[in-house]
């Protein structure tokens, strides 16, 4: 369905200089910097598939997502959807009728228009017939929640109601394959399980490929058999869920609050913890554990037994952690904490032979 052969996407950043009169030598200077969002990323996915596609902050991924729906066109390289080129003109129109796509700080929804038009807009620029087109409405509005604020204006919309709406617009024409992009930032436990929940139910009923970026690993659990890491534009790694955990941990961390600080030596001499954090006054005592070696209900039952706890927290490796992991073992740096759009000023132009 996915296809990436040697992808790259570059930008040119303008070397600018100091004060009032750099940023006018900066008008007429040909001096840049290069900026490769994407170098060289060649990937797969087949008919049905749900990827995970993570990394650090400015990675690459919002830029091949953008690549793969035909936003941007790449530097270099050749990207297939269901056979056709998504940034070509000739056949652009043919994909993008077979993709959807959520950006999660971005809106596909128009602002003041109610849900109900902005999907009749949608229906007429997908070309669905009527009959369609209602039937699909009302199932995402079941599915979605949406039954309540169908007829309300984007803008009086919470967060959590114009994701579900993004949701429905993205899927509304039954399109193969879904790129998600964040989807679930910001939004509140109930409202984020809720969507994970509809999100699973229409791959089930309609095979629909999935492309998922995100820094939350209980999504990629939830969603996706697959990951794909990426660090400054180039994959790291490629493959299941299970290999992941295998390769680098199954890290869980256990926090807990005590009134007095925890004698940690007595608990690291008797258990194999990866490591261990405290607060500044030592109440609170994070243990990082690797669950295949040992269980977090061993650890809890020891601590409950020997030490007076206040409050407990339990939490799984976050994204951020799995790719410093892996950091340590090829012996990459740091991704930067810049986002993943272009630089500002960058040649945000596509560089492809065709738009």
């Amino acid at each position: 369905m996915i296809e990436l052969k040697d992808v790259s996407k570059h930008f040119k950043k303008p070397v600018r200089g100091k004060g009032v009169w750099g940023m006018v030598k900066t008008l007429f200077s040909r001096k840049h910097t290069l900026v490769k969002a994407v170098d060289g990323v060649s990937f797969t996915v087949r008919d049905g598939e749900a990827v995970g596609y993570i990394g650090a902050n400015g990675a690459g991924k919002s830029t091949t997502i953008k690549m793969m729906s035909g936003i941007l066109t790449p530097t270099s390289g050749e990207i297939l959807i269901d056979g056709l080129h998504p940034y070509k003109s000739r056949e652009r129109n043919a994909v993008l009728k077979t993709i959807g796509v959520v950006f999660g700080q971005k809106t596909q929804l128009w602002y003041d228009l109610p849900l109900t038009e902005t999907y009749d807009l949608l229906r007429y620029i997908y070309d669905m017939s009527e009959a369609d087109y209602k039937r699909r409405l009302g199932e995402l509005t079941e599915l979605l929640d949406m039954k309540p604020f169908m007829t309300a204006p984007v803008r009086t919309l919470s967060l959590g109601q114009r994701m579900r709406a993004d949701l429905a617009a993205a899927m509304l024409h039954n399109p193969k394959t879904l790129f998600l992009d964040e989807p679930t930032i910001g939004l509140d436990v109930l409202v984020k399980r809720n969507l994970i929940d509809a999100i699973t139910k229409l791959r089930e009923e309609y095979n629909t490929t999935l492309i998922l970026t995100t820094h939350a690993m209980s999504d990629i659990e939830l969603l996706c058999e697959r990951v794909i890491i990426l660090d400054e534009g180039k994959i790291l790694f490629d493959g299941t869920l299970d290999s992941v955990k295998h390769m680098f941990g199954d890290k869980r961390n256990v926090s807990v609050q005590t009134p007095a600080p925890i004698d940690v030596s007595a608990v690291t001499d008797k258990y194999d913890i990866d490591g261990v954090t405290t607060d500044g006054d030592g109440l609170i005592t994070t243990f990082t554990v690797d669950a295949q070696k040992l269980g977090v209900n061993t650890l809890l039952d020891f601590l409950l037994k020997t030490y007076d706890i206040r409050d407990i927290k339990l939490s799984e490796t976050g994204i951020e952690q799995v790719v410093e992991k892996i950091y340590e073992n090829t012996g990459h740096a740091s991704a930067g904490d810049g986002d993943d759009e272009p630089p500002s000023g960058s040649d945000k132009e596509p560089c492809g032979d065709e738009r």
